[in-house]
């Protein structure tokens, strides 16, 4: 099961997402939750809420008195609902006051207006959520195979990354909403970070000799805070190619000790992203985040490792 976000403009994307519970509840409901996020999380604790209860969408629907298709659209975040639906549903689904009530304050926060005007206009609409789901996360773990990952670029990094690409009119905005995401690392609530580098991504000359030493000599930085840890695969590593090439992001974003957390691999191309959350799917990429973590350098030798082809950067 997957949420797939095609490139283009939104009026011509077409989208479908299935969110799958967990049976675990657990962590603190975030205090600035995007609305993007707080309705995966409402849609997500409806359709568990329904399924515990042994209530088909049939019967869910005529209590609302819609069509079916609206329960389905409602859990699959394609739509949002009304705060008095909420409570008709949960009131049905046999949800105690207390869980009740962090349903509605989730559905009053669902429609509030985006963030994409000005300078977050340059994100392309399939990358949004992922913004959202960083901005909301509790932990990220993130494989970068090529390139260093935008939340540790510099911002000579970042104008080189753009710049070799021709004139770009939005350089200056690709800056700006890129340097805000990086905020995350100094944010009171501070996520834990994780990361797994290719050497190809610290060999990559990007910028030139000078932008590059600076790049990595940022690298070494921020290993040094609490909540980040960077581990660089090199060249010689013992783990099967196969596992390499592959680039990706596993996403924590906590719920109220009512509702369910949500997990999701993110998965990027060129033009286009899946947000995958099915447990088997999950699963899968994070045992090979541990098939590649095992076999990089520890956090330590990692910094050394950076430190050193810095200094060969010149």
């Amino acid at each position: 099961m997957l949420f797939r976000s095609k490139g283009g403009s939104s009026r011509g994307a077409r989208r479908s997402i299935l969110i799958t519970t967990s049976s675990h509840h657990g962590g603190t409901f975030p205090m600035a939750t995007t609305p993007t996020v707080r309705r995966l999380l409402l849609s997500n604790e409806l359709k568990r809420l329904r399924e515990q209860a042994g209530i088909d969408p049939d019967k869910a629907a005529r209590h609302l008195g819609c069509r079916t298709s609206k329960i389905s659209r409602i859990e699959l975040a394609q739509s949002s609902i009304q705060a008095g639906d909420v409570k008709l549903l949960s009131e049905l689904y046999g949800a105690e006051t207390d869980h009740a009530e962090v349903l509605l304050d989730l559905a009053r926060g669902q429609n509030q207006r985006g963030r994409w005007a000005g300078y977050r206009a340059v994100y392309p609409d399939w990358f949004r959520l992922f913004v959202d789901l960083e901005r909301d996360a509790a932990a990220l773990k993130s494989v970068e195979v090529e390139v260093i990952p935008g939340l540790l670029q510099t911002e000579n990094y970042i104008q080189a990354l753009f710049e070799n690409g021709g004139a770009d009119d939005n350089l200056e905005n690709r800056v700006l909403a890129r340097k805000e995401r990086q905020s995350i690392f100094t944010r009171n609530d501070r996520p834990q970070l994780s990361f797994i580098l290719s050497e190809s991504c610290v060999r990559r000359n990007i910028g030139g000799p000078a932008v590059m030493r600076e790049q990595l000599l940022h690298l070494v930085e921020i290993a040094r805070l609490r909540n980040v840890q960077i581990q660089v695969l090199p060249f010689e590593a013992r783990t099967y190619a196969g596992q390499v090439a592959y680039r990706f992001t596993l996403v924590n974003v906590p719920a109220s000790g009512v509702s369910s957390p949500l997990d999701f691999v993110y998965v990027e191309s060129h033009d286009d992203a899946r947000y995958l959350d099915a447990h088997d799917a999950v699963s899968s990429y994070g045992a090979l985040w541990g098939r590649l973590q095992a076999a990089a350098l520890g956090p330590v030798e990692s910094r050394e490792f950076l430190a050193e082809a810095a200094e060969q950067m010149g």
